[in-house]
């Protein structure tokens, strides 16, 4: 089942899911949430919070009262030499039944990484077709902290559920694809490089990957510039989130598919452009493989 799914995720092409061209993007004001609200709304039993790490202590030192854990290495594994792969669909709703989400939950994600984790769990729910009901804590555990709210290290025990998933592989680009829509005409499809600056333009090399550079056609828009700051890492106002997609070139009735280097960074622009009111794609593989398999890349000294 999964290796049909697999097929059908790495032959799609994206573009079958557009708005039509010029319709106005709508925010999805549902896809974050405030601490203000988290803590209203903690003690709700379809409330369900989900702390996304991959070092055991960010965990285990303080938490979300209730939060149950999700280990990024059980979202996020190696496959064929690339790191942060999707596993199986059956081994993701695994996971996500174990820590007591259901189809009825309302599913708050906060995590490692000024919620960088978070980003990439949103995704994996949105590609097992059930983030009609996750949201992000925005700002997550800093800002929670910050405004001096109740932590415990206490460990709650979830009650394994039944989630009813509907795969979407339209969302997940494969190489081959990614390779077509960089060879498309300038204009016709948004590519979104979210690592940082230097990586993007090739002064730097991304960690494990011998090539410099970017994908031909794609825009850099590293993904901790849409935070306010490192101390606050609320998200930018929407406004300006708009202008910095649009200085990436994303526009309604085209294609926008975001990457980086292994697909976590990129999960994070992934979530911001549908917070927007974009339907992103994201290649999941990213620079890393891209890299692997020699294809082109070019360099340059501004990311717009």
């Amino acid at each position: 089942m999964f290796r049909k799914m697999l097929f059908a995720a790495l032959t799609f092409m994206p573009g079958l899911m557009l708005p039509a061209q010029g319709a106005e993007l709508k925010l999805r004001p549902e896809m974050l949430v405030t601490t203000g609200w988290l803590a209203e709304n903690l003690s709700e039993p379809d409330v369900i919070v989900l702390c996304v790490n991959s070092t055991p202590e960010f965990y285990a030192k303080a938490h979300i009262p209730g939060a149950r854990q999700i280990k990024l290495e059980d979202i996020a594994v190696t496959r064929d030499e690339v790191p942060n792969e999707l596993p199986p669909i059956e081994t993701l709703q695994h996971v996500f039944e174990a820590a007591g989400v259901s189809n009825s939950s309302r599913v708050v994600l906060y995590g490692e990484r000024l919620n960088l984790f978070a980003a990439r769990a949103y995704f994996t729910l949105d590609y097992l077709g059930v983030a009609s009901r996750v949201a992000i804590l925005d700002g997550g555990i800093e800002k929670w902290t910050a405004e001096r709210r109740p932590l415990t290290t206490e460990i709650p025990q979830a009650k394994t559920t039944t989630l009813v998933v509907s795969p979407r592989p339209e969302i997940l680009v494969d190489t081959k694809a990614m390779r077509d829509l960089s060879q498309k005409k300038p204009g016709s499809v948004t590519l979104v490089d979210a690592r940082p600056t230097k990586e993007f333009t090739g002064e730097q090399l991304s960690k494990d990957v011998a090539k410099a550079g970017h994908i031909p056609g794609a825009k850099g828009l590293f993904w901790m510039d849409t935070l306010v700051s490192r101390q606050n890492p609320v998200l930018k106002p929407e406004a300006e989130l708009r202008r910095m997609y649009e200085q990436a070139h994303a526009a309604t009735g085209q294609p926008l598919v975001t990457y980086c280097r292994t697909g976590m960074q990129s999960s994070f622009d992934y979530f911001v452009a549908k917070y927007l009111g974009y339907d992103p794609s994201m290649y999941d593989a990213s620079f890393f493989e891209w890299s692997k398999k020699d294809l082109p890349a070019e360099t340059s000294t501004s990311t717009h």
